[in-house]
């Protein structure tokens, strides 16, 4: 498997990700990223898939994906011909940078999206790698794609 070095996501797609972080506020929230992973490491997200943080106890400062929503997002991508890319979560009153539980439970070469939520809104969205020797977080370029109006005005 390729490591993901870029993301590159649609404006719609990085507003649905803040919306469900706002949504979630106080508590973190998390989910699923498709796409493709091309050979360079660029991963183009098409869509995004939002699941509920089953951790029992400090939901302010942690998530937990759970094993069914693991498998079935695994099942979405492929009946739909994608790959998961890499999973997004929030942090609440907190900067977008993985924290030491973060890495412990992070799997290389996926994309880990992360949307600082200050007071209630958006402040910043980060996506990092967990390094191969499991020690870091490499920091993932992130390319917001601008929708295009493909109408032709007469």
């Amino acid at each position: 498997m390729v490591a993901v070095t870029e993301l590159k996501l649609k404006r719609q797609i990085v507003e649905q990700l803040a919306q469900h972080a706002e949504a979630g506020y106080p508590e973190e929230i998390c989910g699923g990223l498709f796409g493709r992973v091309q050979n360079d490491g660029a991963a183009d997200v098409v869509e995004s898939a939002a699941v509920q943080n089953v951790r029992v106890d400090n939901r302010r400062r942690r998530y937990l994906i759970g094993p069914d929503d693991v498998l079935r997002l695994e099942q979405h991508a492929e009946a739909s011909g994608l790959q998961v890319v890499g999973y997004y979560h929030s942090h609440p009153d907190a900067p977008a940078e993985p924290s030491e539980f973060d890495r412990k439970h992070a799997w290389p070469w996926y994309a880990y999206l992360i949307v600082s939520v200050e007071a209630g809104r958006r402040r910043e969205t980060r996506a990092w790698r967990l390094a191969d020797d499991r020690e870091r977080f490499l920091p993932v370029s992130i390319d917001v794609e601008e929708e295009v109006d493909s109408r032709v005005d007469s």
